[in-house]
């Protein structure tokens, strides 16, 4: 038995009907006045963190900053290598502005590793790299508030009598990077931080959670949409106020979408006026086909033997969808037929694209879905997966009239990584189906604690 379920087992034997209601009026106030919403929707409705033990979590920082750095290796290779940079699919818009920063010291400042985890016997966990989030992962903020907001509630006091925990906090960490990248830009004294992203979204609440945390460090920060944007005598303004550091939550292809090239952020990246996470260039890692690259037989050459073994270890089987020879365990196959005849053990995932859209598990669809969803592939950048185990756990969580049940939830795990070194905090999202994905609607969110067993 995993050495982790005698913790599990003891926070659900703590969660009786009146523990579970105490701890949940306390969480559903703390999230409503904490801005720990996801547009109108309550952040979490499980009451339990995920948790994981001190040796599950050294895993997975080693994991981490060993295949963050495979991927810095492919990025400067593809500023290099044209050929090579072909294989993610950029865009010729993509191409011009990627070298406006590229080159630089720090490729991606803060990132983010979408896993599965499973526990095992052994203590040494089973984890495999899903999506690498290069360029603008959500849920720092929103994580850090919902850890403080679970370790108030009555549960978590009574759990941390049996068990010491530790939670991951990841703001500290976001903040010495963002000033980290400052500095090396030329900042001297603390920046005024324009957070960028269009109006009315539902992570809208996690914006706020940053300017107030930036706030409390002497850090002005604006929330402000692409068009309150204006770049004058070498100079970007938000709102009319100068700044000097652009947190860009909006995606690089739907900034291009709406104005191409020619816009007040990208013009003041171009000139150096401005210091900018995460960089227009992290666009080569944040493509799904970033995976493909480091999967490929034919790009191993580019790694060390201890990125090689990470790669084969936790990055699944993943190619570009195309008319191709490949290998499959060691094999030969013609790749197109080979995804059309093993669709229960396949995803296909656009290039481009996030919150789970047009994602297609070939186990949740018919053989005739799956053929359209190849022949739409085949014509539109994608790449395909080969299919992982996802962890299934127990939490108490409250059903939609408002009783508590302790239900089995797919559980994924994604750690944030600073620096391209340091691990620090975790998104962790729970689903009764198979996309993980509160965007898309698929799942609810909750902290991940480190607990000693």
């Amino acid at each position: 038995m995993p050495a982790i379920n005698s913790a599990i087992n003891a926070y659900l034997d703590l969660a009786t009907p009146q523990m579970l209601a105490d701890s949940w009026a306390m969480l559903e106030q703390e999230m409503r006045t904490g801005h720990l919403m996801f547009g109108e929707r309550l952040l979490s409705t499980a009451l339990r963190p995920q948790l994981v033990t001190v040796q599950e979590w050294e895993a997975a920082s080693r994991m981490s900053s060993t295949l963050v750095s495979a991927f810095d290796k492919a990025y400067h290779a593809m500023l290099a290598d044209p050929a090579l940079r072909a294989q993610v699919w950029l865009t010729p818009e993509e191409e011009i502005i990627v070298g406006y920063e590229a080159g630089t010291r720090l490729p991606v400042p803060i990132g983010r590793l979408d896993c599965s985890l499973i526990h095992s016997e052994s203590g040494e966990p089973e984890l495999h790299l899903l999506e690498y989030n290069a360029e603008s992962p959500a849920a720092i903020a929103y994580e850090d508030g919902l850890a403080a907001a679970y370790l108030r509630t009555p549960l978590l006091h009574a759990f941390q009598q049996r068990y010491p925990l530790r939670p991951l906090w990841a703001m500290p960490a976001a903040l010495q990077t963002l000033l980290s990248i400052y500095r090396a830009w030329g900042g001297r004294d603390l920046p005024t931080v324009a957070i960028v992203d269009w109006a009315g979204l539902p992570t809208q609440h996690e914006f706020i959670l940053f300017q107030e945390y930036f706030a409390q460090h002497g850090i002005r920060s604006l929330i402000v949409t692409p068009d309150a944007m204006s770049y004058e005598g070498g100079v970007l303004y938000a709102d009319g106020v100068a700044v000097d550091f652009v947190y860009k939550r909006i995606l690089t292809h739907e900034l291009l979408a709406r104005y191409g090239v020619e816009h007040p952020i990208i013009w003041a990246v171009r000139d150096r006026a401005v210091c900018m996470m995460n960089r227009f260039s992290c666009k080569l890692l944040h493509k799904k086909a970033s995976l493909a690259l480091l999967s490929d037989e034919a790009n191993a050459h580019l790694f060390n033997r201890a990125e090689q073994a990470a790669i084969q270890r936790h990055i699944p089987w993943t190619r570009r969808v195309e008319e191709r020879i490949t290998l499959f365990d060691g094999a030969e196959v013609d790749l197109a037929p080979f995804i059309v005849d093993n669709r229960e053990r396949l995803v296909l995932k656009p290039n481009d694209e996030y919150g789970g859209k047009g994602v297609v598990l070939g186990w949740d669809v018919s053989a005739a879905q799956w053929q359209q969803a190849v022949d739409e592939a085949l014509r539109h950048p994608a790449v395909v997966q080969l299919r992982v185990p996802l962890g299934c756990e127990d939490f108490p969580v409250v059903l939609a009239d408002g009783s508590f049940a302790v239900q089995p939830r797919l559980v994924d795990f994604d750690p944030f990584i600073f620096d391209a070194s340091y691990a620090g905090g975790c998104l962790t999202r729970l689903s009764a189906g198979g996309l993980l994905n509160v965007t898309a609607g698929g799942g609810t969110t909750v902290p991940t604690m480190v607990v000693a067993v």
